[in-house]
């Protein structure tokens, strides 16, 4: 259980949940309850541990109150017996009218008209205060009709607890997200449409891939689906970049062992145990494989997924659709760019940290979203990478970009290439230094002559993310993924002669021309 100290600007850092309570009928039951099933669930939730808090209210409890998102209000036949519950109660609708607090009322074993009207044993109870605190009565009086006005769960309606604490917990998972303010805000741009495709593709799919190439934002766009929907399951866990921890020894077991406990809820569980995998085809589960490379990294996970209950889902992101293919998913969703528009509002969260182009800046601007074409990492870094610097400077980092892939944007295209072996590599480097936009039939006559295996290899590049093909049969490639390309070859030698390709004129001449030639190397055009 937690408590809060005061602090001088309580809003900044907030609790999820409020729960204002009877210590004296509900602490060590229903509360006690209802309290553990919010933390398990996540929700970062306050109660007062003080076992006798007397009729005044502490400031620290007040600047609690004003530091949450929610307020759960349990009243019981005890509840207004206590001023310091009817404080908290007061206060608690205050932040309702002054930050838009969400307030709701669970009435526990007491009738809500009673606590509305103060009759009954509820009124019984109130009118005892009469005598202590009569200058706060018509206070409290008016809070209890309020509070008790307000829509809730009834005790008397859903008489199973743990039903009703089941109901209450889904309730506040479904209100948090639209009132706590996401850490990742600048992030989250344009993603609503793509989130509400997939979740409906999710109806009918139980096993679903998100396909794309690095840095599209198919992390971005999981990890949002997860936390909308997770509360619909039994077990959920979301297990991120697996192809770089499965390269750490024991990798792959460690993500084994943290996906059965998350998604069984036994900190005990022992991997590689046939139990283990019995008992998650018996539970409705979410899972999200983030990053896959290949089958058996998912077989090495849950092992097999036709054991799955059919109310299971699973969510696989990756670069590779041959992945998604060889475990027979039943839909493949293509993650595609931003269009311009998300492009340069998330551009200009980065660059200017906020939702506005300054207009010095804008033809600026739409040159880096013309570059990054919809690439939501590219977006973000370029934004950091340009924040508070001159227009000189971004009109110089500009002019730099058209012949330097900027590094931290190279390091994540990179891992596709590098995945690919000898034949597939050249063939990458060639589209991105001559055939991009070529007809596919004669870039495939070409690879043939060359000693290569086009069929095969072009086909790996376009499962990889890494090429496509038109509806006009013309190999294309994401301009990012062609300076991917160039760059690599540049970095080859500083010498042009001494890079096995060339495409820009004044290499090409600066070498014909001084007969600069050291190694093999072919140009087109």
């Amino acid at each position: 259980m937690a408590s809060s100290s005061s602090s001088s600007n309580p809003r900044n850092n907030k609790h999820d949940v409020f729960l204002s309570f009877s210590e004296e009928d509900t602490r060590d039951n229903f509360t006690s309850h209802l309290y553990s099933a919010l933390c398990q669930k996540g929700i970062e939730t306050f109660i007062d541990d003080q076992l006798n808090r007397g009729d005044e209210i502490s400031q620290s409890l007040l600047d609690t109150i004003e530091a949450s998102s929610i307020s759960i209000i349990i009243f019981s036949e005890k509840y207004a017996s206590s001023g310091c519950c009817l404080d908290e109660l007061s206060k608690v609708l205050d932040c309702r009218k002054v930050y838009a607090q969400i307030v709701i009322p669970v009435f526990y074993r007491v009738d809500p008209s009673h606590v509305r009207k103060q009759i009954g044993s509820s009124g019984v109870s109130f009118s005892k205060l009469k005598e202590k605190f009569p200058e706060k009565m018509q206070r409290w009086r008016s809070a209890l009709t309020e509070a008790a006005n307000l829509s809730g769960f009834d005790s008397f309606v859903i008489r199973n607890e743990s039903e009703l604490i089941k109901k209450v917990v889904n309730d506040i998972l479904e209100k948090l997200p639209k009132v706590v303010p996401c850490d990742s805000k600048n992030e989250l741009v344009g993603v609503e449409s793509r989130v509400e495709e997939i979740e409906s593709l999710l109806g009918a799919a139980p096993l679903l891939g998100i396909w794309g190439i690095g840095g599209i934002g198919k992390t971005t766009i999981a990890r949002v689906i997860f936390n909308r929907i997770s509360r619909n399951f039994k077990g959920s866990c979301f297990l991120e970049n697996i192809r770089e921890e499965s390269q750490k020894a024991g990798g792959l077991a460690f993500l084994q062992q943290k996906l059965l406990s998350e998604v069984l809820k036994d900190v005990n569980v022992i991997p590689h145990i046939d139990l283990n995998f019995r008992r998650l085809s018996c539970r409705k589960v979410l899972i999200v494989l983030d990053d896959v490379t290949c089958l058996n990294q998912i077989e090495s996970l849950v092992g097999s997924l036709d054991r799955l209950l059919p109310e299971s889902r699973i969510l696989i992101t990756t670069r590779n659709k041959q992945v998604l293919r060889n475990c027979h998913v039943n839909q493949i969703y293509e993650m595609k760019g931003l269009g311009d528009d998300h492009a340069l509002e998330l551009f200009i969260r980065h660059a200017f940290r906020q939702n506005l182009v300054d207009v010095d800046y804008k033809e600026l601007s739409d040159k880096v979203i013309n570059y990054a074409q919809g690439v939501p990492l590219a977006l973000k870094i370029l934004g950091c990478y340009i924040f508070e610097r001159k227009k000189e400077v971004w009109e110089n980092a500009i002019k730099k970009l058209k012949n330097f892939l900027h590094q931290n944007i190279l390091d994540v295209l990179k891992i596709s290439y590098d995945d690919l072996d000898n034949d597939e590599k050249n063939i990458f480097l060639d589209v991105a230094c001559f055939f991009n936009g070529e007809d596919i039939y004669l870039v495939k006559k070409f690879f043939e002559a060359s000693g290569f295996y086009p069929e095969i290899g072009i086909s790996i590049l376009v499962d990889k993310a890494l090429i496509a093909i038109n509806s006009y049969n013309k190999i294309t490639m994401h301009d990012l993924l062609q300076e991917l390309g160039r760059e690599i070859v540049r970095q080859e030698s500083t010498n042009p002669g001494n890079r096995t390709r060339l495409w820009h004129h004044e290499d090409i001449y600066e070498v014909l021309a001084y007969n600069r030639v050291s190694i093999f190397y072919f140009f087109w055009g």
